[in-house]
């Protein structure tokens, strides 16, 4: 039985179909190529974007620039959340993420009369209940705020509200990244990456070379990642914690969402950010728990994640620590890990353009443990209480 992430691409279609790996291993397989296309569609609608960031005052003087709040759900609110550093970074604008889960029960407490607000949107489908109904009731209601949406589904009912709506665009990406399989894996990456470059819209040359280098660090990855994510999902461990600082937390919220859906919540999961897991959290950790922790390349960071790794070894309280990381950080870790598993990225990528690149190895992880657990990666909800897209329910 091939298991190796090649070998399970050159499985024949019949054998991928029965097995439930038709879709899932390709998709992410494809992420690093699927990068620079995102790259080129953005810079296809760059001058229209710019217009409309402009016009909603993204570059007006510093007190009249809009309040930025990204909207997702579920692994779509992760992607706001790895995009909130970097976008408030390089915007100057005040930005923050909230679940389209919480937006819609709540929406009048998030919006404060006379400011000024943009809201960015991401949906893979689109079509998500409370992504739609969020929108639509935000048009209604509050027609002086104004919207983007992002999705890679070009029929999506989001971009079809959007429509002659002065204050309102649409990105849409290409159809290959969005996701057949049940979890997102390329329209994850993607749409952060098209995020990245929002951030980036009026200096898109300085973004192209931090791209390029991810992308060739994700083809490097793909193969060491996918050998050490099957040596572990064979091992069977009860439970895995994911631990992230900064943008790396939103990697390992997803992280531990992909093992959860991908094992039909027989693998348990949790996140943590590196600071945070001391107060309380750890007394979940035992010895049938697996650590993963996404270090910082950042110097200050990673020493605070090195001392974590090394208190807990000290503690003897999990199975396994494994650290994901820059490659030049790796002797600073020492014996603090169990095994390293290196990025091939410069010192300069900072950790906010990460995200896209660490998730992988949570893919990864989520696709073996489906695996080993004999459960079809594709659809890997047997009695179907998890589905592609959440089905529709009463909206009030």
């Amino acid at each position: 039985m091939q298991t190796t992430l090649s070998g399970i691409l050159d499985l024949p279609l019949q054998e991928k179909t029965k097995r439930g790996l038709l879709y899932t291993p390709a998709e992410i397989a494809q992420q690093p190529a699927t990068w620079k296309r995102t790259l080129q569609i953005f810079k296809q609608h760059q001058a229209r974007i710019v217009v409309f960031l402009d016009t909603v005052g993204v570059r007006a003087s510093l007190e009249n620039r809009p309040s930025v709040i990204l909207i997702g759900a579920g692994t779509s609110d992760y992607i706001s959340q790895a995009l909130t550093f970097v976008l408030r970074t390089k915007w100057g604008c005040e930005v923050s993420a909230v679940a389209s889960t919480d937006l819609l029960p709540n929406m009048e407490e998030y919006v404060i009369p006379g400011r000024r607000y943009l809201w960015i949107s991401f949906s893979r489908s689109g079509d998500s209940p409370e992504g739609v109904a969020v929108l639509e009731q935000a048009l209604e209601r509050y027609p002086e705020i104004a919207h983007l949406v992002v999705t890679c589904n070009e029929g999506a009912r989001m971009a079809e509200l959007c429509e002659g709506v002065e204050r309102a665009s649409v990105v849409v990406l290409d159809d290959v990244v969005n996701d057949r399989s049940l979890a997102m894996t390329s329209s994850f990456t993607n749409m952060i990456v098209l995020g990245q470059c929002l951030a980036h819209a009026w200096s898109l040359a300085e973004y192209e070379p931090v791209l390029e280098r991810l992308a060739q660090a994700g083809d490097h990855l793909l193969t060491q990642a996918a050998a050490l994510a099957e040596e572990l999902a064979a091992r069977n461990f009860a439970r895995v914690c994911f631990l992230g600082s900064g943008a790396l937390a939103s990697v390992a919220k997803e992280s531990a969402l992909k093992v959860l859906e991908m094992t039909a919540g027989q693998v348990k999961t949790m996140s943590e950010t590196v600071l945070g897991l001391r107060h309380g959290p750890m007394a979940a950790l035992d010895r049938e728990t697996l650590l993963v922790c996404f270090v910082s390349g950042d110097h200050t960071r990673g020493l605070y994640a090195r001392d974590l790794l090394r208190e807990i070894g000290s503690k003897h309280v999990v199975a396994e620590r494994i650290a994901v990381g820059p490659a030049s950080f790796k002797s600073t870790l020492g014996g603090d890990c169990d095994r390293y598993l290196s990025l091939e990225i410069d010192a300069e990528i900072e950790d906010e353009y990460r995200p896209v690149l660490d998730v992988i190895f949570g893919q990864l992880l989520g696709l073996y443990s489906s695996v080993a657990h004999q459960l079809k990666p594709d659809a890997p909800s047997p009695a179907g209480v998890i589905k592609r897209v959440v089905q529709k329910f009463q909206i009030y």
